[in-house]
């Protein structure tokens, strides 16, 4: 579609708002929070300011809600064009956010709030448009660690007591998500990631060939890196996210702070449509199967379909023998509870920074949270989409160790941990 008929599209909707509204529609905006009323629609008009989008993105399953607002064009809905730029690595999508190549990008909670404190790269202020998925990451161990009789927690915890080696482990990115679930995991084990074993970064899809080569005994990915290694027959899952913390934040569609405030109007169009793509990808598993066959290709995750697909729908195996259906398999959408940007699931990342030392300073954890998490513009996303928003901007979880986290007293939180840094 050209620039006319997005344009003329634009037109059409405004004047079917306009008419709504004059024809009596206007006691539907009484129903709309009064922040989301004040803030929408920009000088009279929702037009983009930028009306084509470069949305970076890692090769992973949970890119897909940004590659689904491009194939099905829920993007031109919003009158703008998505074009989805796969990227090599974490740090590759954090400079090209932070100079400008990218205008958004499908990216690890973590490294955007690290990013806006000056941790793991240059500074800069960043923004949190919205969550894309819940859950779908894991740990890996690998096969020989399994001959060694470690399996899970409790028996690395024996083996690395016992067998005196250098163990590895392998992250993602410093400040960001798989970072944080396996210090938590290993440290939930009584093994102090900083201490007992090394950790090294390596880009997602690397992690199976360095794993095959012998170069770490397990890592921490989303998938479909994590049942690749199974198929390969050289790993195992050793724990998945969900069961570190149930629907857990992961990736985030993330810019910079300068962004927002030039294009508010093309932020909350994009945040919309990939809500809509979220929404389209949990509504069926035909809807789920479709988008495994999408991302699947080259230009998107480029692995076996079928890799993608089993966990896509729930179906897991451990690669030692045993399988299950998941209940809190990845989601995109699940009735609106994964895209909201909630302030505590951003602090939980800065109280996390703290412990493991990334932060020397117990910050402002709610100011900054506040200031990165755009509700503000998620809201006004939410409600052209038509997407359920949640009763308050905070949640409470129970992580795998019993601690509850509740966003409530942040700096108790991070210094009431055994194992730390």
């Amino acid at each position: 579609m050209d620039d006319k008929h997005i344009e003329s599209g634009i037109t059409r909707r405004d004047f079917l708002k306009a008419t709504t509204l004059a024809a009596g529609g206007a006691a539907l905006m009484g129903m709309v929070p009064p922040g989301v009323r004040s803030g929408a629609w920009a000088a009279g008009s929702d037009a983009p300011e930028k009306k084509e989008v470069r949305i970076g993105f890692i090769p992973l399953t949970d890119c897909s809600s940004v590659v689904m607002a491009a194939v099905n064009e829920f993007d031109k809905k919003y009158g703008i064009r998505i074009i989805p730029s796969k990227e090599a690595s974490w740090a590759a999508v954090r400079d090209k956010l932070v100079n400008g190549e990218l205008d958004a990008a499908h990216v690890l909670y973590g490294l955007v709030y690290g990013v806006h404190l000056g941790i793991g790269g240059p500074k800069k202020d960043m923004a949190v448009l919205m969550n894309l998925n819940h859950n779908g990451q894991a740990i890996t161990l690998s096969n020989q660690l399994k001959e060694k009789g470690a399996v899970d927690g409790a028996s690395l915890k024996k083996l690395i007591a016992t067998d005196k080696r250098e163990y590895t482990f392998a992250q993602t990115f410093p400040t960001g998500t798989h970072a944080m679930w396996l210090y938590y995991w290993l440290a939930a084990h009584d093994i102090n990631p900083m201490k007992d074993v090394k950790v090294i970064t390596v880009p997602p899809p690397q992690m199976v060939a360095n794993m095959r080569v012998g170069n770490m005994d397990g890592f921490c990915v989303g998938e479909p890196w994590n049942n690749r290694a199974i198929v390969d027959r050289i790993g195992f899952t050793g724990v998945t996210t969900q069961d570190i913390w149930t629907d857990h934040p992961e990736k985030v569609l993330g810019t910079t702070a300068e962004f927002v405030a030039k294009n508010p109007n093309t932020a909350r169009a994009m945040t919309a449509a990939i809500i809509e793509a979220g929404r389209w990808i949990d509504a069926s598993l035909a809807n789920r199967r479709k988008t495994a066959e999408t991302v699947a290709a080259k230009a998107y995750v480029n692995t076996d379909m079928d890799v993608i697909l089993e966990r896509m729908l729930g179906r897991y195996s451990n690669g030692l023998g045993k399988t299950w259906d998941d209940k809190n398999y990845m989601k995109f959408y699940n009735d609106g509870a994964v895209n909201f940007p909630y302030l505590s699931d951003g602090m939980w990342f800065l109280t996390q920074h703290k412990r493991w030392g990334l932060l020397k300073q117990d910050p402002d954890y709610l100011a900054v949270a506040k200031a990165i998490n755009r509700i503000d513009l998620y809201k006004q996303a939410a409600t052209a989409a038509g997407a359920v928003l949640p009763k308050g901007e905070m949640r409470s979880s129970k992580m795998i160790d019993g601690v509850v986290w509740d966003g409530k007293d942040p700096k108790k939180y991070a210094g009431g941990f055994k194992v730390h840094a």
